[in-house]
């Protein structure tokens, strides 16, 4: 009786049993902490990785109405071009740690952590262990996740809170609890908050999936669809309608619209203008797209980052269904492949076909959908191979899957013409092609034989990715145009510099091998020429940004306080880099790419007759787009601004930067 009513006793045997050590969790702490320790590696080195958004996250971690609006600065003249989500979550990390390269970038790789164990925990429910490890792994080692979970972008954030959707789904339709479905429409609400349309291209996959899948009547199904929808609308519309109803001058001006709107930021600029390639936001298309197309995935840098297992996850994505096709409706494993095989499909036909500004980095929202619709759909072939009527089907296609994935690595390590990858794609193909060929005969094997094969393909297989992650977590990456792997990296000619006020070099293609494109120099942090930074630094200069000069950092921050920007400049990027070199707040003057009409000369006119602006820098010194000259617009208010201040105000030179004391009075 004692026993019975002594609650130690009662429960000591349950805890030793929840928390005793098993191949898997140990194998799950191994994955994790492998990710976590690969994800932090030498971060430091990539600095400020993107001035752009780390700017905003010092901004924040400063003020508070500045964090809340995703300001570039701490007096928030402008917000950046995407939403605060992302910029919460660092401006959050620099208020309590301080600025610094870790505080900006360790969120980041703690989010690559959550995603793999999320991407784990989708493929533990309709597979065994293994299969959960292999598709966490997979998604760790896929060379756009080694950069992106290393990198200050808002993806980061966004591929985290997707498959956790994803996962809440799945909870969901085990379940046939509704709670679920409004936690996956809360998570979607967030990912707009950090990302605006792309967030919303799970959503098909969502939809239809727990319509066809879900437990209960078609009633309830809809019903928890509707709560799903409506969590998703409240989690991101209560911060819509806050910006969109306070009055303007209340709040910074909302960076990529022309009518300092968040809805035409979010159907404009990054909603139909990445799609057709309009011009909303005075942006439009700029260049930045590469030749949309079904092949745009398969091919050139972003082939590398992210396609080495697409062709057999498209395999594995249709025999996996043909497989599970006599499965009941709520059939777990069959919803599964269909949320994580639609969305792979939905996210990459977009990709590929949108004709507006594409980066190759965007492909890492692709990565944890390819690693588990390719590990699902084997886990279902490999259980179908040992039953008699779906034994041959199995067996080759899983062979197919196998050579195809070794052909297309092979493809993929001889496009960077270097040492060690042009060795590597061979002994890639040949023990590829061998294990393929072996496993047509796995019947004729023990099944701990024929699991040996599966398994030793799929590291043969991963060998390409792993060594394009490897040289990807090696390099330090700056700049706002970034890619993994063996590439030259950047892909634009950096559109900073130039003659001053003009718009500098323009932009150029892909170049690989290291070699530039020609007439361009060799990218690097900013736009700046070559400095041999350790680790091979590679980065996307763009619009400005650039090293700043120490000489005009002094000047700018001397009596800081008496000012609400030390200095104006044309451009966020010129104005990121001289902000987190001073810690001051500077005012980006045309937003992004410098031709916003973020604030009106008669608007600078006033801040200047009361004393808030000590310096202009034009465009000259650090980059820059929208100042005067170029191919700029001279109707712009960037452009009004700077001519005059070049008529009012006396030239001077500063290190290497042409400014204008804007206390001195009118020259």
């Amino acid at each position: 009786m004692t026993q019975l009513l002594d609650p130690t006793t009662a429960t000591s045997p349950t805890k030793t049993r929840s928390w005793r050590p098993t191949p898997e969790r140990a194998a799950l702490i191994i994955l994790l902490t492998l990710t976590a320790a690969a994800y932090l590696w030498t971060l430091s080195e990539s600095g400020y990785a993107n001035q752009y958004y780390s700017a905003a996250a010092q901004a924040g971690g400063e003020n508070w109405k500045a964090w809340f609006f995703g300001a570039l600065d701490a007096s928030s003249s402008i917000t950046v071009d995407k939403p605060p989500a992302s910029l919460w979550v660092m401006g959050l990390s620099v208020r309590l740690f301080g600025l610094s390269s870790w505080s900006i970038l360790v969120p980041q790789a703690l989010m690559g952590v959550g995603t793999v164990g999320l991407v784990f925990a989708m493929v533990k429910k309709v597979a065994p262990w293994q299969a959960g490890i292999a598709a966490g792994a997979l998604t760790a080692l896929t060379p756009a996740a080694a950069l992106m979970f290393r990198f200050n972008n808002p993806d980061a954030l966004l591929l985290l809170l997707l498959v956790g959707a994803g996962f809440s789904t799945l909870k969901a339709i085990e379940t046939g609890k509704g709670r679920w479905m409004v936690l996956a429409g809360v998570l979607l609400g967030f990912g707009f908050l950090t990302k605006m349309l792309q967030a919303f291209l799970i959503i098909p996959a969502i939809a239809v999936v727990y319509l066809i899948a879900g437990k209960g009547s078609f009633g309830r199904r809809m019903t928890h669809g509707i709560a799903c929808f409506v969590a998703m609308v409240a989690s991101a519309g209560w911060y819509i309608a806050i910006v969109e109803l306070i009055p303007e001058s209340w709040r910074p001006y909302i960076d990529g619209s022309t009518g300092n709107s968040l809805l035409e930021l979010t159907l404009g600029y990054n909603g139909v203008g990445r799609l057709n390639g309009g011009d909303y936001g005075g942006l439009g298309n700029a260049g930045f797209s590469s030749a949309a197309g079904i092949l745009r995935l398969f091919q050139g840098v972003s082939g590398g980052m992210v396609s080495w297992l697409l062709p057999a996850a498209l395999l594995l994505l249709v025999t996996g269904l043909v497989a599970l096709r006599r499965s009941p409706r709520t059939d777990l494993t069959r919803a599964a492949l269909m949320l994580s095989g639609a969305t792979m499909l939905v996210t990459g036909l977009v990709f590929s076909f949108m004709e507006g500004i594409y980066h190759d980095y965007y492909v890492v929202a692709l990565a944890p959908w390819i690693a588990i619709t390719a590990v699902v759909g084997a886990a279902v072939l490999w259980r179908s191979m040992w039953r008699d009527r779906d034994s041959l089907f199995a067996r080759i296609t899983l062979a197919v899957a196998m050579a195809g994935s070794a052909v297309w690595g092979w493809v993929l390590l001889g496009q960077s013409g270097e040492q060690p990858y042009d060795a590597l794609r061979w002994p890639v193909l040949i023990i590829g092609l061998g294990l393929a060929a072996a496993f047509v005969f796995a019947d004729r094997l023990t099944r701990r034989a024929a699991a040996a094969v599966l398994a030793t393909a799929a590291v043969t297989v991963g060998l390409g990715p792993a060594a394009y992650a490897i040289q990807t977590i090696g390099t330090a990456h700056t700049g706002s145009i970034v890619t993994a792997g063996p590439s030259e990296g950047g892909g634009m000619g950096g559109m900073g510099g130039g003659r001053p006020g003009g718009a500098g070099g323009g932009p150029g293609p892909q170049a690989q091998n290291g070699t530039p494109p020609t007439g361009q120099m060799p990218q690097t942090p900013g736009g700046g020429m070559p400095d041999g930074m350790p680790g091979g630094t590679r980065g996307g200069g763009m619009m400005g940004g650039g090293n700043v000069d120490e000489e005009l950092a002094e000047a700018v921050s001397t009596n800081a306080g008496n000012y609400t920007w030390v200095a104006a400049t044309i451009g966020s990027q010129t104005a990121a880099g001289l902000q987190l070199e001073t810690g001051e707040a500077v005012m980006a003057i045309g937003g992004f790419n410098g031709t916003s009409n973020s604030i009106t000369l008669e608007q600078f006119q006033e801040y200047v007759a009361n004393g808030e602006i000590h310096y202009f820098i034009a465009g000259g010194g650090m980059g820059g787009m929208g100042a005067r000259g170029g191919n700029s617009d001279e109707t712009s208010s960037a452009s009004q601004i700077s001519a005059w201040v070049e008529e009012n105000f006396t030239q001077t030179t500063i290190g290497s930067s042409t400014v204008y004391d804007l206390t001195e009075g009118a020259a």
